[in-house]
């Protein structure tokens, strides 16, 4: 199977998340986590890469990064190669550290809250997996972007980008006062009750923003990548393609919604559409009795074949 391609485009953010090979650990101490930094560091030089946030684990890492540029693959494979190389000298190991390809969760920077719950989750990491005390205040994790957006801006890193998350929270300058009350704000939310539901989209999907958002990758997807993308993103934008086809097909018959649910399941019209659906896009055949008012996928199925 062909490996799936990555959408890129200048102003790019996304979610990146790789684990170590077979979960096993990346980080042995805290000298690898320096390095790691370090070839961030690196990574964001060489890319003009932006970090919003940042957590690292012992067996895996999360990057909320802006990619001014359209060079995400090319600075991963970097990233990844460099840190790889450096842990195995470093530990005289050999082979793969990191687990397979890396997670990259597309994110509307654009529309306000995308990034804070984004934000709140990276940050939100060690309590959930329960490395602090109820006691122990967010910022004693070092190791995470958290603590330094606490810190002057004189005393952080010049690759991680605050403004935007601050702003994020109605946070206007980039103050002591203000820094402070991020700090409050990312406390009271630890506090709140925590559910994998209000997560589900950042672990699970492949895009994180609203309905405009996705439209416009699910257009740059079928743009760049046409019949030869699949996974998730070919999924939506198949469904994207049948939503025009259906489109098409009621104005050439002059039909509205209300037209097409009062037409008998059995109309030729309804039929043909159907198999058109069948042949040109990748959409079930529930999928398909579904949206255009057939019954059940069992009946669609068999005058299909009749």
């Amino acid at each position: 199977m062909a490996r799936k391609l990555r959408v890129q485009y200048p102003g790019a953010v996304y979610h990146v998340l790789n684990r170590g090979d077979r979960r096993e650990p990346i980080f042995l101490d805290d000298h690898d986590r320096w390095r790691f930094l370090d070839t961030l560091a690196e990574a964001c030089a060489k890319t003009g890469w932006q970090v919003h946030a940042f957590c690292l684990m012992s067996n895996h890492f999360h990057l909320v990064i802006e990619t001014p540029q359209a060079n995400l693959v090319a600075g991963m494979k970097w990233l990844l190669g460099t840190y790889t190389g450096r842990f195995n000298r470093r530990h005289k190991f050999f082979g793969h550290l990191f687990s397979g390809r890396y997670k990259a969760l597309l994110v509307d920077g654009a529309t306000p809250g995308y990034l804070r719950t984004l934000s709140e989750y990276v940050h939100l990491n060690p309590v959930r997996a329960k490395l602090l005390t109820p006691e122990a205040p967010l910022r004693s994790f070092a190791w995470s972007s958290f603590p330094l957006y606490l810190l002057p801006p004189s005393r952080r890193p010049t690759w991680l980008r605050v403004d935007r998350m601050l702003g994020e929270h109605g946070i206007t300058q980039d103050s002591a006062a203000g820094r402070r009350q991020f700090e409050l704000r990312l406390e009271e939310r630890r506090r709140q009750e925590d559910t994998p539901a209000q997560w589900k989209t950042v672990r699970r999907g492949w895009c994180l923003g609203d309905e405009t958002f996705r439209q416009e990758l699910l257009a740059r997807v079928a743009g760049q990548f046409g019949e030869h993308h699949y996974g998730p993103e070919r999924q939506e934008s198949d469904e994207q393609k049948a939503e025009r086809l259906v489109r098409e097909a009621m104005a050439k018959q002059g039909w509205n919604e209300e037209d097409l649910a009062q037409s008998r399941k059995s109309d030729p019209v309804k039929l043909r559409l159907a198999a058109q659906l069948r042949r040109e896009t990748t959409m079930t055949l529930k999928w398909i009795a579904a949206r255009l008012k057939m019954g059940s996928w069992k009946y669609l199925n068999r005058r299909l074949h009749q």
